[in-house]
């Protein structure tokens, strides 16, 4: 039986965002088997490995990196897309991985879009549809049963690991809403995304560039090149070109495979523990997050 195009992309899709589930396992894996490792070091190799890989990648398929250091404008808004857009999203969510676990991580980041919606809302005046509202809340109360397991006066995740984890969703945002004049100008996806990444590993390295003592165990070095190839090169390329064959809500929804490759992989293999109460809490989140793709009725495409 012959496999459309459309499906066999909507399945690499899948693979995609299972793989950048699969990286934070990695990540998780790292800090564990190296106290001396940290999210700053991890984030350093691997924006600077990946970042050069993608750029070389792309002068080879025609992309012309260096054509977009020609104008000032352009210049300057990719540099403030590997600041404030792939910086958070990889450093962020590194730390909250490292602080507490690779599930809430993701969980975590998975509200992006949320932000974006307040951005939209607040600073080009866009107002909100009423499924945005609705799964906002749901949203919310998705974040508050895994902070606290329902319990007011308590926290079930520490606050370091809450605030990075929305800091993370915070870089999803603006990992989203940076570069869209510059793709609508016709510059390679590719071309960016390398120079945003090896932009944000440069900075990381001026800010901080005394290396912490790393062991020579090849189990951390193969760990490393997988956050590397698995968490960046290959999803990458997957998730850029299957955009060419299935819609980009329907991508939407494979993210959902993120989470929950995340969520799976820490109960399976760091025996992380997680109740029922956090079961659903991010099942909310997911579905919450799902419910901005799928078609609805009318009724909540209304604005408010």
């Amino acid at each position: 039986m012959k496999i459309s195009k459309a499906t066999l992309w909507t399945i690499f899709a899948i693979m995609a965002c299972a793989m950048w589930g699969i990286s934070s396992l990695f990540a998780k894996y790292i800090f564990q088997l190296a106290p001396t490792t940290n999210a700053l070091w991890l984030t350093q190799i691997r924006q600077l490995i990946s970042g050069s890989i993608l750029i070389i990648i792309s002068g080879l398929v025609g992309g012309h990196p260096l054509k977009i250091w020609h104008n000032k404008q352009h210049a300057i808004s990719l540099i403030a897309y590997g600041l404030f857009g792939m910086l958070p999203v990889q450093y962020c969510y590194f730390v909250a991985v490292q602080l507490g676990n690779a599930s809430i991580a993701t969980v975590l980041q998975f509200l992006g879009p949320f932000f974006i919606i307040f951005y939209l809302a607040l600073f080009r005046h866009q107002r909100p549809l009423r499924i945005e509202i609705i799964a906002s809340i749901a949203a919310f109360i998705g974040v508050f049963l895994l902070a606290t397991h329902g319990h007011l006066n308590h926290l079930a995740i520490t606050p370091a690991v809450l605030f990075w984890g929305l800091l993370s969703a915070i870089g999803v945002a603006t990992n989203t809403l940076i570069p869209q004049k510059m793709i609508k100008e016709g510059f390679s996806s590719l071309t960016l995304t390398g120079w945003a990444i090896l932009i944000a590993g440069i900075a990381l390295t001026i800010i901080h560039p005394i290396q912490p003592s790393v062991p020579s165990n090849p189990s951390l070095w193969w760990s490393v090149a997988a956050v590397v190839v698995i968490g960046t090169l290959i999803p990458f390329q997957l998730a850029t070109n299957s955009l060419k064959y299935i819609k980009a809500t329907t991508f939407s929804l494979m993210d959902a495979f993120e989470p929950i490759t995340a969520t799976i992989g820490s109960v399976l293999f760091f025996n992380v523990m997680m109740k029922p109460i956090d079961w659903f809490g991010s099942i909310l989140i997911v579905v919450a997050t799902l419910a901005l793709s799928i078609p609805l009725p009318a009724f909540f495409k209304k604005t408010i």
